[in-house]
């Protein structure tokens, strides 16, 4: 496919830089990023710049996200974060070959303030508009720190999210598993909480879990007699928060919080190692790539039980920079480039989507969750 008209008039125009430079807008919950990031002829990355604002401050009080205050701060941050990053980076808008911003899925008011922004851009710029699905920038997100290249298979979890897919290009997402209640990172965070941890809970429950006792507490295993790779962590939280009520040591705290994180592990490694299995079949003789991406990507057990698995089954490992684990407006960049590059982009009326699955048959002919009147789940 050959870039879009408007793309190739603007490289005629360039006559020091090459490839793409876009700069990516995330506000799909609770931070605000902006990012520019240079995508060369050859499909590598390079980050110019990478600005995060953080709303811990304003939702620690909560224990969780207010989506009002989200919203209200992003439209605070946005414009001074942007300015930030086009600063590092030392470039002017002129300079830039797209803009890129999270359309969804995610709190649908911040979704809007970063779109919004996006689009204002590229009117007065006359610049085209990339309409980014924020899983799809975790999907890319291990390519800002190495060579990844398509296909690859995929665990995205995070505290939103928490799916297993078969990355063959871009927009090219087969799902092959999916969590049927909660995702990881939201057990992590709802069982940080009945803990007495602070916001956020998963890095919290983390450190509390050092040196504890994983096997203190025995912790329901879900879904044993299923031999698909869904999951499901409602029942470990739930057992958790029951355990956490009975506590009254710091050490009983830590083993619980170590039992957590071990079953949380677990459950990502085995449902993992069955897609390993399913992928592996279909790409015979192929060279074999496993990415792990999303916050939970940060936890050091989790990284290293799934690098173990996939070593296991004879997949290469990569996880995205701890930088690029959590939401962050390089990989919506990144993304976006790679979409420019087949001339594709989206018009000024791309709307923002609280729900948006990576792949949309699936989520059609097997849902996780019924789709309310804002459509599937991701």
């Amino acid at each position: 496919m050959t870039d879009s008209p408007l793309l190739q008039d603007r490289r005629l125009g360039r006559n020091q830089m090459t490839g793409l430079t876009v700069l990516g807008l995330e506000t799909s919950c609770d931070e605000t990023a902006a990012a520019v990031v240079r995508l060369d002829d050859e499909g590598r990355a390079t980050v110019l710049a990478s600005v995060i604002a953080s709303q811990i401050a304003q939702h620690a009080p909560y224990g969780g996200v207010v989506p009002e205050i989200a919203a209200r701060s992003h439209v605070e941050a946005i414009d001074a974060i942007a300015a930030q990053a086009m600063g590092e980076a030392d470039l002017s808008y002129d300079d830039l070959d797209g803009v890129a911003a999270t359309a969804g899925p995610g709190l649908v008011g911040g979704v809007m303030v970063g779109l919004a922004f996006g689009k204002a851009v590229a009117l007065a710029r006359s610049l085209p508009l990339v309409a980014v699905n924020h899983l799809e920038g975790h999907a890319v997100s291990a390519r800002l720190g190495a060579d990844v290249p398509y296909p690859f298979l995929l665990l995205l979890v995070s505290g939103g999210h928490c799916q297993l897919l078969e990355v063959g290009g871009v927009g090219a997402c087969r799902r092959l598993g999916t969590t049927i209640d909660d995702a990881a990172g939201e057990a992590f965070d709802k069982i940080a909480k009945t803990l007495g941890l602070p916001y956020p809970g998963g890095p919290a429950l983390e450190k509390l879990a050092v040196g504890g006792d994983p096997d203190r507490y025995p912790l329901p295993r879900a879904r044993l007699g299923h031999k698909d790779c869904d999951f499901s962590f409602s029942g470990l939280k739930t057992a958790a928060a029951r355990i956490a009520e009975t506590l009254t040591t710091p050490d009983e705290r830590r083993d619980l919080a170590a039992a957590v994180q071990a079953a949380i592990a677990r459950q990502l490694r085995e449902r993992t190692a069955r897609a390993m299995d399913l992928y592996a079949q279909g790409h015979s003789g192929e060279a074999l790539r496993f990415v792990v991406a999303g916050g939970v990507a940060a936890n050091a057990t989790v990284r290293a039980v799934l690098e173990d698995a996939a070593h296991s089954h004879g997949f290469s490992f990569t996880a995205p920079p701890l930088a690029y684990c959590t939401d962050n407006a390089a990989m919506i960049a990144l993304a976006g480039a790679e979409r420019l590059a087949l001339g594709l982009s989206d018009p000024l009326d791309a709307p923002a989507r609280p729900r948006w699955p990576l792949d949309a048959a699936a989520a059609a002919a097997h849902p996780s969750h019924l789709a309310g009147r804002k459509g599937a789940k991701a």
